[in-house]
Order: structure tokens, then C-alpha cells, then sequence
């Protein structure tokens, strides 16, 4: 049986983690909550994450911040922001320039928010699923893995 998909949610109010915690909680995730960026990348550090949604506008480091250097440190990982409408211009750039995945808006509905959880685990599933077939061609080619 596979294990569930790991979903870090980051946000300073602790009203919205509740929120998040309560929209998800019959969702088939297994769910880590962190206050600000700077926790957030420690619990990545500490535990696999597959998707991290974060808040855009947060003390010490903004979403977007965070959701760039979770880029580096885990480049297979979805990164999804979360955001007020005046911060859709800054959520379009970052989809353009592929810092995130997607975005939801503030508030948001939570049939989206777990729609657009399941987009990005087939999202993640496809490329797992493609890294695992170029390592088998690889392998069988005798290049080693790419």
C-alpha cells in the first residue's frame, strides 16, 4: 500500500491552519503545519514532503520566498500559494516562472482547494512515474541513471 501524500501547510494565522486542518481532514493526506517560512523549511528537512501550500503574505518571509527555495531544496515536491486577490499578480508571475504550481485565493472554496490538491498528486504521480521509466531505459541502455 502506498503512504499517503505529505502536505505541508504554511500560514501565520493559526484561525487559517485550523481552517485548512478542518477542510482537509477526511482528505486522504497526511498533513504538517508550520507557522512561517523559516519553519517550514526545517520541516522539510526533517520530513518528506510531496506538496507544500503556503500563504503568500507572511512576517520574515513571503510565500513566494519560501515556495523558490523549497524549489531548491526539493525540486519534485508541488508548491502551491495561497493568496488575497491583490496578490494575483505576483502568483501569475510565479506560475510563469515555475517557483509554483498553482494558486488558490483567499478565501477559498474548499471544493478547489481539494480539487486542485488532487490535480497536483496526478501531476506528481506522472512525473514519478516518468523519472522511473528514463531510469529504466537508462539502465537497460547501460548509461547508468541521467
Amino acid at each position: 500500500m502506498e503512504s499517503p501524500v505529505t502536505v505541508l501547510i504554511v500560514d501565520d494565522e493559526d484561525n487559517v491552519r485550523s481552517a485548512l486542518r478542518r477542510s482537509l481532514r477526511k482528505a486522504p493526506y497526511r498533513l504538517l503545519f508550520a507557522p512561517n517560512g523559516e519553519a517550514a523549511l526545517a520541516e522539510i528537512e526533517r520530513e518528506p514532503v510531496d506538496i507544500v501550500l503556503s500563504d503568500q503574505l507572511m512576517p520574515g518571509m513571503t510565500g513566494l520566498q519560501l515556495l523558490r527555495a523549497v524549489r531548491q531544496r526539493r525540486p519534485y515536491a508541488a508548491r502551491i500559494m495561497l493568496t488575497g486577490h491583490a496578490d494575483l499578480d505576483t502568483a501569475m508571475d510565479a506560475i510563469r516562472s515555475r517557483d509554483i504550481d498553482r494558486f488558490l485565493t483567499k478565501p477559498w472554496d474548499d471544493l478547489e482547494l481539494r480539487a486542485a490538491l488532487e490535480m497536483v498528486c496526478e501531476k506528481l504521480a506522472a512525473e514519478a512515474e516518468n523519472r522511473r521509466l528514463l531510469a529504466a531505459l537508462h539502465a537497460r541502455d547501460g548509461r547508468g541513471t541521467p
